[in-house]
C-alpha cells in the first residue's frame, strides 16, 4: 500500500544521497518535496508538517558521520524519523498467565471479526488457550462468521443471544471458563456504520461488564483520514489501548496507517497483510520504514521462513536440478505467502522490478499441476518426456502441449542459470547478476 509514497521518497532521497555536501537551500527543497509526497499519500497534515520540521532541524548543521556524506546523513535522518512516526519500537499487548480479556471495537466493515479470528490463530500457535465471544448483537451474520472462523482455527466460541444483557454475557463467559479453562478471551463487539450515541453507550456498558485488559481498535487502512477521527472518538468513549491496521495489502495510499500512531497516541500492535487466517503480523515500525524506503525487510523474510517450517533441501549439483526439485521448492516457498509480497521484502527489489511487475499465483498453481501429472521418472529425468508423454501430461493437468513445452524450456533455462551461478560465485559476466530466465508471460507481467 505504500508503493506510491515509497517510490516518491526513494526518488527524492536517491538525489539527495549522492550529494557529498548539501546547502541549507538544498535541504529545504528536499524537505518541501518530502512534505508534498506525504500529503499526496493522505498523511495527516499535522503529522507531515511535524515530520519535515524535525528532519530539517536535525539536518541543518548536522555533523556528518565518518562513513557518510551529507546526502547520506539526510537519508538516515529521514529513515530514523519515519520509524519514530510509526511508533519507534515494536509493542505487543501485555499477556498475563490468565485472566486476559481483549475487547475488539471498530466500524462495521473494518475487518474486526476477521481480525478476531486471526488473533485467535496467532496466539493459539503460541500455546495460548483462546475463547472467542461473538458479542455482535446488531448482525447475526457476524456471529455466524466468527463461529466459522473459530472452527477453522480450532478454538471454542460463545455466541451472545439477541437482547442479551452485558451482565448475562459476563456470567456465561465465567461459567464457560469454570469448565473449560482459557487464558485469553477475545470479545468481538458490534460494528458501527458511524459513531452512534446509543450504540456507543451499549459498547461502554459491555466493556464495563467484561472489564477487558486490552481494548483493540480495528482501523481500515483504506478509509484514509476519516479513520483517524474515528480512532479518536472511540478512544474518548472506551479508552483504546492499541490499534490493528487492516488491509495493509491493499492499494490505499497509506497515509492513515502512517499517521495513526502520531494522531491517536496509541501503538499499532498488528497489521493485516492478507485475507488468510494467517495474514496478521506484529507491527514493526523499523521494518515498515525500511520497506517504504526500499530497504526491504530481511528479518520479516526470515520469520516467514521459520513460520512455514521450511526444510532444507538436499544439496545437489546445479546440473542435477530436476523437476522434482522445482516442485518441492515452489511448494516450500508458497508456504511463506504470496510470492509478490516476498519479493518486496528483499532489499532493493521493489525498485529493481519493472513497473507493473506482478506475480500470477494461479500460474504457479498451474506449474504445480503440470509437474504433478508427471511420473517420478519423468520429473527426475525430463529428457524422457517425448511427444506422447507431453500429450498425456497435458491432458492429465488440464493444459495444452504448448504449456508443457514452455515449462520444460523454463526448467532448462533455470538449470543453465544455476550452472552459471555455480561457476561465477553468484555473479554473471562483468560481475553483474545473471539475467532471469524467460518465464512464462503470466508469471512475469
Amino acid at each position: 500500500m505504500f508503493e506510491s509514497l515509497g517510490n516518491k521518497l526513494q526518488d527524492i532521497l536517491d538525489r539527495v544521497g549522492k550529494e557529498r555536501q548539501l546547502t541549507e537551500a538544498q535541504v529545504k527543497a528536499a524537505m518541501r518535496e518530502i512534505r508534498m509526497a506525504l500529503l499526496e499519500a493522505d498523511v495527516n497534515f499535522g503529522v507531515a508538517k511535524e515530520f519535515v520540521a524535525k528532519v530539517s532541524e536535525k539536518a541543518v548543521g548536522q555533523e556528518v558521520s565518518g562513513s557518510l556524506n551529507s546526502g547520506q546523513t539526510v537519508v538516515k535522518l529521514v529513515h530514523d524519523e519515519l520509524i519514530e512516526t510509526l511508533g519507534g519500537k515494536s509493542i505487543q499487548p501485555e499477556l498475563k498467565t490468565e485472566g486476559n480479556v481483549w475487547f475488539m471495537v471498530g466500524l462495521q466493515g473494518a475487518g474486526k471479526t476477521t481480525s478476531t479470528g486471526k488473533l485467535a490463530a496467532h496466539y493459539k500457535s503460541k500455546g495460548r488457550r483462546v475463547l472467542l465471544v461473538a458479542a455482535d448483537t446488531q448482525r447475526p451474520a457476524a456471529r455466524d462468521q466468527l463461529e466459522v472462523l473459530a472452527k477453522q482455527v480450532g478454538v471454542p466460541v460463545l455466541k451472545v443471544a439477541d437482547g442479551e444483557t452485558p451482565a448475562e454475557t459476563r456470567r456465561r463467559v465465567d461459567e464457560h471458563l469454570k469448565t473449560d479453562f482459557r487464558d485469553l478471551v477475545i470479545v468481538d463487539t458490534a460494528g458501527r456504520l458511524q459513531i452512534d450515541e446509543t450504540l456507543m453507550e451499549q459498547l461502554a456498558d459491555l466493556q464495563t461488564a467484561m472489564q477487558p485488559t486490552e481494548t483493540l481498535l480495528v482501523v481500515d487502512a483504506m478509509t484514509g483520514q476519516e479513520a483517524l477521527n474515528v480512532a479518536q472518538t472511540f478512544d474518548t468513549r472506551v479508552q483504546v489501548s492499541g490499534l490493528i491496521i487492516t488491509k495493509m495489502d491493499g492499494d490505499a495510499r497509506g497515509g492513515a496507517a502512517l499517521s495513526a500512531r502520531s494522531v491517536t497516541g496509541k501503538p499499532i500492535y498488528f497489521a493485516g497483510t492478507s485475507e488468510k487466517i494467517s495474514g496478521l503480523d506484529a507491527f514493526h515500525p523499523d521494518r515498515v520504514a525500511g520497506r517504504i524506503l526500499g530497504m526491504g525487510d530481511v528479518l520479516g523474510l526470515i520469520e516467514r521462513a521459520e513460520m512455514a517450517d521450511l526444510k532444507a533441501m538436499e544439496v545437489k549439483k546445479p546440473g542435477d536440478f530436476d523437476l522434482e526439485d522445482l516442485l518441492t521448492q515452489l511448494r516450500q516457498i508458497r508456504k511463506m505467502g504470496p510470492l509478490g509480497d516476498l519479493l518486496k521484502l528483499i532489499p532493493g527489489m521493489s525498485r529493481a522490478l519493472p513497473e507493473g511487475f506482478n506475480v500470477d499465483e494461479k500460474q504457479i498453481q498451474r506449474i504445480d499441476a503440470m509437474i504433478s501429472s508427471m511420473t517420478l521418472k519423468e520429473r527426475r529425468n525430463p529428457k524422457v518426456i517425448d511427444g506422447r508423454r507431453r500429450k498425456r501430461i497435458a491432458a492429465g493437468s488440464g493444459h495444452s502441449v504448448q504449456d508443457i513445452n514452455k515449462l520444460l524450456k523454463m526448467h532448462e533455462q533455470m538449470k543453465d542459470m544455476m550452472k552459471m551461478l555455480g561457476r561465477m560465485g553468484g555473479k554473471g559476466p562483468g560481475g553483474k547478476p545473471p539475467r532471469m530466465p524467460n518465464l512464462p508471460p503470466n508469471i512475469r507481467r
